[in-house]
C-alpha cells in the first residue's frame, strides 16, 4: 500500500513539474520568459514550448493591434483660437524585449507615453494652421501632419504607432456660432466675387462673338455682291459675243419683241393694236 501511495505521489509530482514547465503561446500574444527576474528569451510564435519549473516564469504581452482613445483636449491655432480635439491611435508592441525593459511590460505605461507624444504632435500641427484652415481642411490632411510630427522615440519603448485619426475637431461652445457666421459671410463674399468675375468674362466673350459674327456677315455680303457683279458682267460679255453682227442683233430684237407680245397677251382674250412703225407690227408685216 505504501508503495502504491508513493508511486501516486511521484506521478502527481511529475505531472505538476511537467505542467509548470509547459508554456502555451497563443497567436495573439507574446510570451516573455524570465529567469530570476531577468529576461531570458521571447516566444513570438504560437505553440507549445518549455521552461524550467520554479526557476523560470513567464509574462504575457498582447501581439494584436491595440486601440488607444486619447482624452479630448484643447489646442491653440496659429491665429490664437481655441479648438477641441478628440482622436485615437492604433498601435502595437513591435519589440517585446524593449517593451518589458522600458515600460515594465505595462500597457498603461505605454498608453501614457503615446498620449504625451501624440498630443504634442497634434498641438504642433494645429498651431501651424489658422482656425479657418483647420475647419476647412480635407479629410486625411491633418492626420498626415500629425503622423509626421510624432516623435520617433516611441520605438525606444518597443512601440509602433500604426495610425492616427481625428474623431472630432470642434470649436468651444461659447464662440462656435460666431465663427460659423463669420465663415459663412466670408464664403458669401468669395461666391459673389466669383459670380461677378464670371459675368464679366461672359460679357467679354459675348461681345467678342457678336463682333466676329458681324464681321463674317459683312464679309459674306461683300463677297455675294462681288459674285453678282461678276455674274452680270459675264452675262453682258456673253450677250455681246452672241450678238456681235447686225443679223444676230436683228434676231435678238425679233425674239425680244415676241416675248413682249406674249407677255402682253396673257390672261384671257385680248386684242393688240399696233401702229405701222411698231417693231412688232413690222415683224408680222414681213418688213
Amino acid at each position: 500500500m505504501k508503495k502504491k501511495i508513493a508511486g501516486v505521489c511521484i506521478v502527481v509530482i511529475l505531472l505538476a513539474l511537467l505542467g509548470s514547465s509547459v508554456v502555451v503561446t497563443a497567436e495573439n500574444e507574446y510570451r516573455l520568459v524570465r529567469q530570476f527576474g531577468k529576461i531570458s528569451r521571447v516566444i513570438d510564435t504560437p505553440g507549445i514550448s518549455f521552461k524550467i519549473p520554479f526557476i523560470q516564469s513567464t509574462d504575457t504581452f498582447p501581439k494584436e493591434t491595440l486601440l488607444f482613445d486619447l482624452t479630448p483636449s484643447d489646442v491653440i491655432t496659429r491665429d490664437k483660437k481655441t479648438m477641441i480635439t478628440d482622436s485615437y491611435v492604433l498601435w502595437r508592441i513591435s519589440d517585446p524585449m524593449k517593451f518589458a525593459q522600458a515600460l515594465n511590460g505595462s500597457v498603461t505605461n505605454a498608453e501614457s507615453r503615446i498620449n504625451t507624444s501624440v498630443y504634442n504632435a497634434i498641438k504642433n500641427a494645429i498651431s501651424s494652421l489658422n482656425q479657418d484652415e483647420v475647419i476647412t481642411s480635407r479629410d486625411g490632411e491633418l492626420s498626415k501632419m500629425v503622423m509626421s510630427r510624432i516623435d520617433d522615440n516611441l520605438n525606444e519603448y518597443g512601440i509602433e504607432l500604426l495610425m492616427f485619426e481625428t474623431k472630432q475637431l470642434d470649436l468651444p461652445d461659447d464662440n462656435k456660432e460666431a465663427v460659423y457666421e463669420r465663415m459663412i459671410s466670408e464664403r458669401d463674399n468669395i461666391a459673389a466675387t466669383y459670380s461677378a468675375e464670371g459675368k464679366s468674362e461672359a460679357q467679354v466673350i459675348q461681345n467678342t462673338t457678336d463682333k466676329e459674327v458681324a464681321i463674317k456677315i459683312s464679309e459674306a455680303k461683300k463677297q455675294a455682291e462681288i459674285l453678282v457683279a461678276e455674274g452680270e458682267a459675264e452675262y453682258m460679255r456673253i450677250l455681246s459675243e452672241a450678238y456681235d453682227t447686225e443679223d444676230k442683233q436683228d434676231f435678238y430684237s425679233f425674239v425680244r419683241s415676241l416675248d413682249a407680245l406674249k407677255a402682253s397677251m396673257s390672261g384671257g382674250d385680248k386684242t393688240v393694236i399696233l401702229s405701222e412703225d411698231s417693231p412688232i407690227a413690222q415683224i408680222f408685216a414681213g418688213y
